[in-house]
């Protein structure tokens, strides 16, 4: 992780890196996040892009590490989205907690490494704000066959 001087908001810093906020949509049967007290609850993003589902299948049969991580990245923007929605502006995003979830063979053992590219991009658009606790958790498969979900837990700063 980079530690030099941070510039400008942190939409600024996540357009810098590729990535903007995507809008936050809606769906009748769950919400994209729930505050409770100062905690909000981020609902497990998927890694769209422009509603189109960017990878399927299996890591470390289907998907390379490599493309892995950039789906993680893509998830965790997802999850920036719904976070700052809940607190207003992304400038406001303290992340308290992230949860990886890595559809992958049983014997694929780098489920942290996929969720590195997530934490990474979460320190270089956020800074200290953007330090969390993780975990990252192989499964045999996710919904739409999509090789990452994200879930986080955060709070507004």
């Amino acid at each position: 992780m980079e530690t030099s001087t941070r510039t400008g908001s942190a939409s600024e810093r996540l357009g810098a890196l590729g990535f903007t906020l995507p809008r936050v949509g809606g769906d009748s049967k769950y919400v994209n996040h729930r505050t409770v007290d100062s905690s909000v609850y981020v609902s497990g993003q998927l890694p769209y892009k422009d509603g189109v589902l960017l990878g399927q299948g299996i890591v470390g049969r289907d998907v390379e590490t490599e493309a892995a991580r950039g789906l993680a990245r893509q998830a965790v923007v997802n999850c920036l989205a719904a976070a700052a929605d809940a607190v207003g502006d992304l400038d406001r995003v303290r992340i308290v907690q992230m949860l990886v979830f890595v559809a992958s063979t049983p014997d694929f053992g780098e489920q942290s490494k996929v969720a590195d590219a997530a934490s990474d991009l979460l320190y270089e658009v956020l800074g200290e704000n953007g330090r969390h606790a993780r975990t990252a958790i192989g499964v045999a498969g996710l919904p739409r066959n999509s090789p990452v979900e994200i879930q986080m837990v955060c709070t507004a700063a």
